[in-house]
């Protein structure tokens, strides 16, 4: 079974910082520790534990982690070659780095590797590909399917993929003799370039097709289908593997990140799997109480709001937030009660209003929240 994406499984954004990624590592760590797991459900936590370890361990470490934003998973694993496993000796880590430095002085490429057998043209992985997709709350809460149209490359139809005008074929390259690239002497060194005359193809094409410039490919539009998960999140990546620029010399392709965005909704904002909205209610609510109606993302549910409830109250409904991916249980609904003043009232309305303030005023302080008037409080404020 593949690897999931170590960015994914700590649920950061592929730029996040040092203490981002610290800092999610400590709460899934907190999480899914085998001591706070018991019974049937230790086993699992005990691989998601793991899981996250090992995604800390690579992200955390500077050089690790930059091997795996350019190689992914083949770029940190020893068994499959790349760059962050250790060599003969134990000592390939700085062969590899050694070779690194020399290659980024004289433009040597990312993801390079040798053809089978460790001669011929170089290979290229191609880069991964970044796409921003906007979904609402509703969406994000509760998953949904999707497609996107994104560029990819395809043979071209007039070569065949060969890059050469029909009639003629591509030569091997005088300056490197196919093998894609020179050595230079700096010195004491031996430094390998790439070929500057066929950029590591170790192919030259006299006469290229007119129809993709040499290249054997075109570019076009593929469509693809995407999964949103339930619960997901701002700033959350869907990675489809290979799906990215395609590679160099029969390189494997890069992959795409499909990077969440999440609309303003109009009435709920979202915090981690909570949610928080406004509910205004008036004057004569506010102060005989009673039962009201408020929306969640799954239909209305009731509060019973208490007599004299002030502005500002707020009241906790369980379980009608968001059950985030990674969580056991969905979130609360807050909602924060705010007092709404009548306008463009009639003379009638404001008579009302001035006999019930003169009644209030008689009644003195009882009336007043914790049984003191403003100018009491102001009072005791300066005592």
């Amino acid at each position: 079974m593949a690897k999931r994406d170590y960015y994914e499984i700590l649920g950061v954004a592929k730029n996040a910082s040092e203490e981002e990624i610290k800092k999610a590592y400590r709460k899934l760590a907190m999480k899914h520790h085998p001591d706070r797991n018991q019974g049937d459900d230790a086993k699992k936590a005990e691989e998601k534990f793991k899981e996250a370890k090992e995604a800390y361990e690579m992200l955390s470490d500077a050089a690790k982690r930059e091997a795996y934003d350019r190689f992914g998973h083949a770029g940190v694993d020893p068994n499959m070659g790349g760059r962050g496993g250790p060599g003969p000796e134990g000592y390939g880590g700085f062969a590899e780095a050694f070779g690194d430095i020399f290659g980024d002085i004289f433009g040597q490429q990312g993801g390079q590797r040798r053809g089978p057998g460790g001669g011929g043209p170089q290979v290229y992985r191609g880069s991964d590909l970044s796409y921003a997709m906007e979904i609402t709350l509703e969406e994000a809460a509760h998953g949904k399917e999707s497609q996107i149209r994104i560029p990819s490359w395809e043979n071209c139809e007039t070569c065949k993929g060969s890059g050469a005008k029909p009639g003629t074929s591509a030569k091997t390259c005088t300056t490197c003799n196919g093998s894609g690239t020179v050595h230079l002497r700096q010195g004491f060194f031996s430094i390998q370039q790439t070929c500057p005359q066929c950029h590591g193809s170790g192919k030259i094409i006299p006469e290229p097709c007119t129809t993709c410039n040499g290249q054997g490919r075109v570019k076009k539009a593929k469509t693809l289908e995407v999964k949103i998960p339930a619960g997901i999140n701002e700033g959350m990546r869907i990675r489809s593997a290979g799906n990215g620029e395609p590679g160099t010399n029969g390189g494997p392709a890069g992959d795409l990140y499909i990077e969440i965005r999440i609309k303003e909704h109009a009435i709920f904002e979202r915090d981690g799997d909570d949610l928080h909205c406004t509910v205004p209610i008036g004057f004569a609510t506010a102060a005989l109480g009673g039962s009201i109606e408020v929306p969640t993302l799954v239909g209305k549910a009731e509060i019973d709001l208490p007599e004299g409830t002030q502005h500002g109250k707020t009241f906790r409904l369980r379980g009608k937030g968001i059950k985030g991916v990674r969580s056991s249980y969905p979130g609360d609904l807050y909602c924060h009660v705010a007092l709404e003043t009548p306008v463009k009232l009639t003379e009638h309305q404001r008579k009302l209003f001035k006999e019930l303030d003169e009644s209030l005023k008689k009644g003195g302080d009882k009336h007043s929240p914790g049984g003191k008037g403003w100018a009491d409080r102001v009072k005791d404020l300066f005592k």
